[in-house]
């Protein structure tokens, strides 16, 4: 696989684009405030309009323009003829022992994805997919399998979260923290991952804070120096799963573009510009990248970072022929990072009875 660098810069959800992908009409959820505002004008409506579709959209979280009560009716139905609210429909929803909700979403042009709700003791973070399947070929995941088929918009994104808070409503619960991590690559879908982050964390919408919102990405080094330039509050992921660029670049192929050296460099550049600790994501699979020389060579490549390493054992994927990493061994490696000077941890493993867990999610309901 070939991977063009200037391509994750690709400006694809234009307002424009979420036209084309809706038949000509607005989604709603893809709207940040001002944009709504701005399109309210072109309707010809005053502008508190905006915030009244706003507060429909997300404080009593309608489900559809009928429910917008206090908008005139002649005007509901021009908004019914002009924007769509909501263009997923829910297919599959399976529940782990755990408590993690994964819910497979139809989109209106009969692509898939899946979302997934993970409870904690310190809140509900969801997962959600950017991607219809992904292209960066990553031998661990199953996202990739199928290829890309297309880019999210921000609202279909945005959407994903608006199912499991109006499931959290019922218990008056609400969605604490966001994670980038499902389906896709974050960050060659650039545009509409920064929109969504936006609207979600606007104060007129539901208003998650930024420093709880995670972004992950295989390492696309243009768009994590873009990203650093904008100076957000998120928490960056990078998925590294090596310390040596051969071993990289046979699991991921996004190395053969940006090496070690060359994202390492991106993750300081990061680092200085908005002070925001990095997270390093490492699966551990037996045999390949488990044994403490890994450990070493990956302590001497961060030390010095202002990082926090996520080990992951590798989760199954039935297409796959990895093994995970013994129990003992997971020990070892975690006990040596941390014996030089790296903060690390295992992270805890949820929703792996319904393949929900990292790595597993899928552009259709996956294998169990």
């Amino acid at each position: 696989m070939q991977i063009e660098k200037n391509e994750c810069n690709r400006e694809v959800n234009t307002l424009e684009t979420l036209i084309e992908l809706t038949e000509k009409k607005t989604e709603l959820y893809g709207l940040r405030p001002d944009e709504m505002e701005q399109w309210m004008a072109k309707l010809g409506q005053p502008k508190f309009r905006a915030k009244q579709v706003y507060n429909w959209l997300y404080k009593k979280r309608a489900t559809s323009i009928d429910e917008m009560t206090d908008l005139p009716a002649a005007f509901r139905e021009v908004l019914k003829e002009k924007a769509v609210l909501g263009t997923m429909k829910e297919v599959t929803r399976q529940t782990s022992r755990d408590g993690t909700i994964k819910i497979l979403l139809e989109l209106h042009d009969g692509s898939t994805v899946e979302t997934v709700l993970m409870r904690h003791n310190y809140g509900n973070s969801v997962c959600v997919s950017s991607q219809v399947g992904c292209r960066m070929g990553c031998t661990f995941c199953a996202s990739t399998l199928g290829g890309l088929i297309r880019n999210l918009s921000a609202g279909e994104i945005v959407e994903q979260i608006m199912f499991f808070q109006r499931l959290l409503d019922a218990e008056e619960q609400r969605v604490s923290s966001v994670v980038l991590m499902g389906s896709g690559e974050p960050l060659e879908n650039y545009d509409a991952a920064m929109k969504f982050i936006d609207i979600i964390t606007a104060p007129e919408s539901i208003n998650i804070g930024a420093r709880h919102i995670t972004v992950s990405t295989s390492g696309l080094v243009p768009a994590i120096r873009r990203l650093a330039d904008e100076k957000r509050q998120i928490t960056l992921a990078i998925s590294l799963h090596s310390p040596f660029d051969e071993l990289r670049s046979s699991m991921m192929p996004v190395n053969r573009a940006w090496n070690i050296e060359q994202l390492m460099d991106a993750c300081r550049y990061y680092w200085n510009q908005t002070g925001r600790r990095l997270s390093f994501e490492y699966a551990l699979i037996g045999g390949v990248n488990d044994d403490l020389r890994h450990a070493r060579a990956l302590a001497d490549l961060l030390r010095g970072v202002q990082c926090h390493v996520n080990l992951i054992p590798v989760n199954y994927v039935p297409e796959r022929n990895y093994q995970r990493t013994p129990k003992e061994q997971i020990r070892a490696f975690v006990d040596e990072l941390n014996r030089l000077g790296i903060n690390a941890t295992i992270r805890r493993e949820m929703g792996h009875d319904i393949a929900a867990a990292c790595g597993q999610l899928r552009a259709e309901q996956g294998r169990i």
